[in-house]
């Protein structure tokens, strides 16, 4: 079990966002069969899921809907487009399964075109420019269009966080899917090179609705090193062409900018696990670091190297390693938890 137990594992990006967090609660909900999991966050945050020869990259619907027990939610804080939200509904084949919250918010047209018009928003910031800001300011104004207000969802629309709660109560888990990374945060992050919103655990939860003595996990999701779309600090940040040598050139799902490069940072990784109250740790790509483990799936067979450096991220950060990422398929992982 990951928790003592049942009800909701929170995943959450632990730097700059790309952190794998698709891979990692698609990984989860197959495992822990989850029943039900939500999705916050908005378009801007493309989450990548691999499974067995097929790719899916997706922007609302949330990544456990590769698990065909799981029922699935948007959560009333996410804001989605529902050009995209129908797109990936066709994609996924999980029209039967998805739940909008009354309250999730509806990016338009004239949202995105307003950041257009930003000179500010796209040469300093570096916004994705999807209109998600202009969102969360009509969201502010209380002028923004919620899924309730739109026909088109009538068949989708549902009291999420009240389902949500209902599962905790009966004794099931909820898998919460956070966007983006924790330094991305508009509070806590390398402001002003942020997003338009919290990006921690505790953001979450208020997205969905479920309150703190309802979480049994905190999943920190960290890549074995460090990426950044766009502008903003990236300490130990090392020339492209290294990178490049490295293998470890990496474009952004949503916008298709290269990933800025950085080796692991111990300090920053600390600083997340106390940000979100990280229970454990997920760890992706450890293949780019040790190639030798490359689509390795057996925990026994994990060679010394891989293990000494595990041991060293537990004794940094002072929480276990939960979950090894070894490749690109949802499969390509090794577990380090208790087992069942």
């Amino acid at each position: 079990m990951l928790g003592g137990i049942l009800s909701a594992i929170v995943v959450v990006g632990g730097f700059f966002g790309d952190e794998g967090k698709g891979k990692v609660v698609a990984y989860l909900a197959i495992k822990r069969r989850i029943q039900l999991a939500v999705r916050c966050g908005a378009i801007n945050a493309g989450h990548t899921v691999v499974y067995r020869g097929r790719t899916w990259k997706l922007r609302s619907v949330p990544s456990a809907f590769i698990y065909p027990g799981a029922q699935l939610g948007i959560a009333a804080g996410s804001l989605i487009r529902l050009d995209v939200l129908f797109k990936e509904i066709e994609e996924t084949g999980c029209r039967d399964r998805l739940c909008v919250d009354y309250n999730a918010g509806i990016i338009e047209e004239e949202h995105a075109l307003r950041e257009k018009s930003s000179n500010h928003l796209a040469t300093t910031i570096g916004s994705t420019l999807q209109g998600v800001g202009e969102a969360m300011v009509d969201r502010v104004r209380r002028v923004l269009k919620l899924a309730r207000d739109s026909p088109e969802l009538k068949d989708y629309t549902c009291d999420l966080a009240g389902k949500v709660n209902e599962y905790i109560d009966r004794g099931s888990e909820v898998l919460i899917e956070g966007t983006q990374g924790t330094f991305l945060s508009l509070y806590h992050g390398t402001y002003p090179y942020v997003t338009s919103r919290d990006t921690t655990a505790s953001a979450f939860l208020s997205e969905v609705g479920v309150g703190p003595k309802k979480v049994s996990e905190v999943i920190v999701v960290f890549k074995s090193y460090v990426t950044r779309v766009g502008p903003g600090p990236l300490r130990g940040e090392i020339p492209f062409e290294e990178a490049a040598k490295l293998g470890w050139i990496e474009y952004g799902t949503v916008t298709g900018r290269p990933r800025r490069v950085a080796p692991f940072d111990f300090e920053l990784a600390k600083r997340a696990v106390t940000l979100n109250s990280a229970t454990g740790v997920a760890i992706t790509k450890i293949d780019a670091l040790f190639p030798e483990v490359r689509g390795l799936r057996d925990r026994s067979k994990l060679p010394r190297s891989v293990r000494e450096w595990v041991e060293k991220v537990e004794s940094t950060l002072k929480v276990p390693v939960k979950l090894l990422g070894t490749g690109e398929d949802v499969e390509d992982a090794i577990y380090l938890g208790d087992e069942d």
